[in-house]
């Protein structure tokens, strides 16, 4: 009886639930989200929820799971996914995968992306469930597999395979908005209404290989060294797109002073790349928004010690703005690396040119009653996450997973980094954020 009370009150302790998902080595690839999925099924159905397994290969469970509203307003859907990226060749203070509770944190692999948000929607759904929240509409929630590569065990499949789940969906929440930024003095909870897409290329350089006791000056390894030092200096044009004239125009009404200066000057496409220029590190979170990038991660060349490659090649994380196409992007790099290098798009996520604002003024507002201090603002995200498929059926997401951290507390230097982690209040402030929402969606 004592363990049936204690399970039963588990919405109130959204730690201990973050804690149980991080226990789930869940690094993708090969993901084996499956065990994590069965967890989480059993957590509902002990609930009360009716929940449906779904997968498209073995060991990638995918759960959807409804609580049944008024009617007077569309469903509303959640989505997490509980993949986490690789801890491999990084140095952590505690073990990854055991969510320890520390100074403050609770410590592991996901507990930013995205284990700790679906953590929040999970709570907030059984408290929901358990205080019998009147709904205006159906709320659907989605935990899924295979985000952190390319979705093709989860949202991708549940989508083609299975869009009836979704029907009548207009709004959706997802990862990662709602966390707490600071500007000077000022306080911003960005909510993310629109991302990039990811656009991934292979660059390849070719050349006359050889003996490797006969050097070749000049040959593939080095052009394609050129290559490599020309994206690193190099920027590629400046765009202000919709979505980030909405983010800067909002942040700059928000300041005050020489503060306010700074969104207004980078919306202006002369002056932007020189305005980062002189903000330095601090401009890291504004390049990305403005313009379309790539990212060199995976070398490949000759496969032995040996031999001088005649071919050479580097795949690139290419990230595009929203209503850009991967045919902008190799126009843009040809004036960066020339013609003489063959550029081949290996996969292209389009994702939604338009942004549908309608349920913005609801988030907003649930944040300024959380944190009456802190001021709301829309925002493109740089990153890319399973929206981009739920776009496919007509609906708009906003990353909404709100999180009240302490202003040393760096997001961008903590995602699948060592050492992820969360504030414990941060999932607290967060769980209360979302079931708020569950109330009042329909306003």
């Amino acid at each position: 009886m004592a363990e049936a009370k204690k399970e039963s009150s588990l919405h109130h302790r959204p730690v201990e639930i973050l804690q149980r998902l991080i226990q789930f080595d869940t690094t993708n690839p090969p993901g084996n989200e499956s065990e994590c999925i069965a967890s989480i099924d059993r957590l509902l159905t002990e609930a009360g929820i009716e929940t449906t397994v779904l997968s498209k290969a073995p060991n990638r469970s995918n759960l959807v799971a409804r609580l049944s509203g008024r009617g007077d307003a569309p469903p509303l859907l959640f989505f997490g996914h509980v993949d986490v990226v690789t801890t491999k060749g990084q140095d952590w203070q505690h073990p990854p995968f055991e969510g320890v509770l520390r100074n403050g944190y609770v410590w592991g692999r996901g507990a930013l992306d995205m284990k700790g948000g679906v953590a929040m929607m999970l709570a907030a759904f059984l408290r929901a469930k358990t205080e019998n929240l009147k709904l205006p509409g159906d709320v659907i929630l989605a935990v899924v597999s295979d985000e952190e590569a390319a979705g093709e065990f989860g949202v991708k499949f549940l989508v083609e395979e299975h869009p009836d789940l979704f029907d009548g969906v207009r709004y959706a929440i997802g990862e990662f908005g709602g966390f707490t930024f600071h500007i000077g003095n000022t306080r911003f909870y960005p909510i993310q209404i629109a991302e990039k897409q990811f656009c991934w290329m292979k660059a390849t350089v070719h050349d006359p290989g050889g003996h490797g006791s006969v050097p070749v000056r000049g040959g593939a390894v080095a052009r394609l060294a050129e290559l490599l030092r020309r994206l690193n200096t190099w920027r590629l044009p400046v765009h202000i797109t919709p979505p980030a004239r909405v983010m800067l125009r909002a942040m700059a009404a928000s300041l005050s002073g020489v503060s306010s200066l700074l969104p207004r000057l980078l919306m202006r496409p002369a002056l932007a790349d020189i305005i980062l220029r002189l903000l330095g590190e601090r401009g890291r979170i504004f390049d990305p928004l403005i313009h379309n990038s790539v990212s060199p991660t995976i070398l490949q060349g000759s496969d032995k010690i040996n031999v001088i490659p005649g071919r050479v090649s580097v795949e690139l994380d290419g990230r595009l703005l929203p209503g850009f196409q991967s045919e902008d992007l190799i126009t843009e790099l040809r004036s960066i690396v020339g013609e003489e290098v063959d550029l081949d798009v290996v996969q292209y996520d389009p994702g939604p040119v338009e942004t549908d604002m309608g349920l913005f003024e609801t988030l907003a507002d649930v944040l300024r009653q959380a944190d009456p201090g802190g001021v709301p603002v829309p925002l493109l995200l740089s990153g890319v996450t399973d929206a981009r498929f739920f776009s496919r059926l007509g609906i708009q997401s906003y990353s909404f997973t709100p999180m009240a951290v302490p202003e040393d507390f760096s997001f961008l230097d903590t995602i699948h980094a060592a050492d992820e982690r969360i504030p414990v209040d941060a999932l607290a402030f967060g769980t209360d954020a979302i079931y708020e929402l569950l109330g009042r969606f329909g306003d």
